[in-house]
């Protein structure tokens, strides 16, 4: 019953919330957000009235099973920018921009932290230092998909913007990876090139791997069925299945495998998309029926943030320079990549902008980082501090580059009631 309770005020917060955000002329998503706080242990969780809000980071916890449901619906969609027919038209610039960018945020923020651990050792260790540079380079796919959906964007800088976002992320576990290879060998002294090179671009490769399997099985499978509920039904049952296979973890001949759920379930709509000829129709239903999922994992992602961590000086310190430079790395990296690969003005000039929102992937990727004890629980402090900054702002930000870029109505959305009437009289 509690958590029934829970997840209702959850979604009945984020919903009246959404509201007063329209008047404001904010998204939707910073909506979701705002309200996970309000129903967060900080806040009506502090009252510890059951069921009322979230009395404890625990109880968060233990729906993570909605987070990860929603990040492979939120993979899965973006998919669906993969087809082949656009990619012949900026495939190779896509290509190229997800690379550079992300590379460069990486030496960028590494730069400027380094520099910070030279003026405050012991509060910024180096190993930290490395990590927290390629955390930099992951972007929140999440708010900037929503963001997009939201106010129906269209245009040159979209269409080159959700394939860049997946693209940012297969880089970036490569990074992490790397980077967290270098520090290990910076504390221990010894250099693991298995879990340096051989680990991370496994994880990348199998990833995709096994959501092409799982793509061919998928849209097999679909051709039985002619029904619009079934067909709706079977896509829900392979990303459910999909996302629990790529949980798996093992190892073989002392090589640690693992896979990354964003990757296999995005090349698993990427494969639906290109081979199955009735998606685009599908992945319309799919994005309906996922509405509430998705309003719940930003509502929940709200009630994570530790709002804590603004009382230490060290952390905000540490975090502004992050948040400063990364957001230096990624326009500027953006900037000069997309004007190399000649892409028009207004991706020259806005992309940088939209890939500032970071959350799931960065916070994975942070979590992971725990794993060196005290060097760890920097890196974990100092993302959880850029989260909370870039969630509430990312959003917003993503929609005034859209909006400058001519990709969205001034007015934003349609009222779907307005729709409907405008259909009944015609």
């Amino acid at each position: 019953m509690q958590i029934l309770m829970c997840l209702s005020v959850a979604l009945f917060g984020g919903l009246m919330l959404s509201r007063l955000a329209k008047l404001l002329k904010l998204p939707a998503v910073t909506a979701y957000l705002v309200a996970g706080i309000l129903v967060g242990p900080y806040l009506l969780g502090a009252f510890n009235l059951s069921g009322l809000g979230f009395t404890n980071f625990k109880e968060i916890e233990n729906l993570g099973i909605i987070s990860d449901v929603a990040l492979g619906f939120i993979a899965f969609s973006i998919g669906n920018e993969f087809r082949l027919a656009q990619l012949k038209k900026i495939g190779k610039q896509a290509t190229v921009i997800g690379i550079i960018q992300a590379v460069f945020t990486t030496i960028i923020v590494d730069a400027a932290l380094i520099g910070l651990h030279f003026i405050i050792p012991d509060k910024l260790p180096l190993p930290s230092a490395i990590i927290l540079g390629a955390v930099a380079s992951a972007t929140a796919p999440a708010a900037t998909l929503m963001v997009v959906r939201q106010y129906k964007a269209k245009g040159p800088l979209t269409d080159i913007l959700l394939p860049i976002v997946a693209l940012d992320d297969a880089v970036g576990l490569v990074l992490f990876a790397v980077s967290f290879g270098v520090a290990k060998a910076m504390i221990s002294g010894k250099v693991d090139l298995i879990s340096v090179i051989l680990e991370p671009v496994l994880e990348v490769v199998l990833s995709l791997g096994l959501g092409f399997v799982m793509g061919l099985l998928f849209s097999f499978f679909e051709r039985f069925f002619h029904s619009r509920s079934k067909r709706l039904a079977m896509s829900v049952t392979f990303v459910l299945l999909t996302v629990a296979l790529s949980m798996l973890e093992f190892k073989v001949f002392g090589i640690h495998i693992a896979f990354s759920s964003l990757l296999v379930c995005m090349m698993l709509g990427t494969v639906f998309c290109n081979i199955c000829d009735f998606s685009e129709e599908l992945m319309d239903r799919i994005d309906r029926w996922t509405a509430p999922i998705f309003i719940l994992f930003f509502v929940l992602s709200g009630a994570e943030l530790k709002l804590s961590l603004f009382k230490d000086p060290i952390i905000v310190l540490i975090g502004g320079v992050y948040i400063i430079s990364r957001c230096i790395g990624k326009y500027f990296g953006a900037f000069t990549s997309s004007s190399a690969v000649k892409c028009d003005k207004n991706i020259v000039k806005y992309l940088g902008v939209t890939l500032f929102p970071q959350a799931g992937v960065a916070l994975g990727m942070a979590m992971k980082a725990e794993a060196l004890g005290e060097l760890g629980t920097v890196v974990a402090n100092i993302t959880l501090f850029s989260v909370l900054v870039y969630e509430l702002v990312g959003p917003y930000l993503t929609k005034i580059s859209l909006l400058k870029a001519g990709e969205i109505k001034p007015d934003g959305k349609t009222s779907a009631r307005k729709m409907e009437n405008l259909a009944q009289k015609a």
